[in-house]
Parts: structure tokens; C-alpha cells; sequence
């Protein structure tokens, strides 16, 4: 099975981070940066504005990446790794009355650095990525529902 690339937007608006629930049903807790898997012919950049769009109905400008991130589950052999760009709202507000059209998100919500600590987030290090400076890496970590 070839490793999945995929592109996720960590977006600071009004000091508080965009998280969605990228899993159908509520099946999990579990809450991440939005975006998805990297089409092919399409830029990274181009990708994620797609991808946030889809899971939000927002519009984004893609900044620089700011954390890469992999994981895998090994019972199936699925690996993946993420790219992280900071990026801005240009357009659009959150709203509980949009539907992601893959039906795959089902929660999103901006939080604050403190009610971040109280949520299950993965990368573990996206927190401390999103209001910090540079670059960070992840090391490969095992899949979590």
C-alpha cells in the first residue's frame, strides 16, 4: 500500500484554532486540523484551499508549512503523512448548518490554547505548532480512533 500524502491548514483566528471531527457518525472524540488526502496534478496550496472549503466553507490563503506529521495503523498497513501550513480566513464564517459533502466531517469549532488541553487532538504536537514559531516534525505514530 503506497504512503497517503495529505495537507492540513492550522488556521489562528482571533487566537483561537480550527478544529473539525473528521470522523462519520461521531464515531470518535477525536479532533484534528482540517484538510485531506493530496490529489494528483493539483499543488499542495490548491489542495488544502479544496479540502478546507469542503470541510468548512471557508476560504483560505495557504502560508508557509509549519509541521510534518505521519502516522499509520498497522493492522491494515495505511500510512500517511501530513503537511501542515499556517493559514488565513479570506472569506466565509463557521457555520453548524454546513455539510461537508463527503460527509466525513461532521463537528468543526475554533478553541482556545486552554480548552485545547480538555479535547483528544492529534498530532500531539499540534497545539504547541500552532501558537509557537518554526517548524516541527512528528515522528511516525501509531493510528488512534
Amino acid at each position: 500500500m503506497p504512503i497517503r500524502l495529505a495537507t492540513r491548514a492550522v488556521i489562528l483566528h482571533d487566537n483561537r484554532l480550527l478544529l473539525v471531527n473528521a470522523f462519520p457518525g461521531h464515531q470518535s472524540d477525536l479532533w484534528c486540523a482540517p484538510g485531506g488526502g493530496a490529489e494528483v496534478g493539483a499543488s499542495l496550496p490548491d489542495n488544502l484551499k479544496r479540502e478546507v472549503f469542503e470541510e468548512t466553507g471557508l476560504r483560505i490563503r495557504v502560508g508557509p508549512p509549519c509541521l510534518v506529521n505521519e502516522f499509520h495503523q498497522p493492522e491494515t498497513g495505511f500510512h500517511q503523512v501530513e503537511v501542515f501550513f499556517r493559514c488565513t480566513i479570506t472569506d466565509g464564517t463557521l457555520s453548524d448548518d454546513w455539510q461537508d459533502p463527503e460527509a466525513v466531517v461532521n463537528r468543526r469549532r475554533f478553541v482556545t490554547k486552554e480548552e485545547i488541553t480538555g479535547l483528544r487532538v492529534k498530532p500531539d504536537s499540534l497545539a504547541h505548532v500552532a501558537w509557537a514559531r518554526g517548524m516541527g516534525y512528528d515522528p511516525l505514530e501509531v493510528l488512534v480512533r
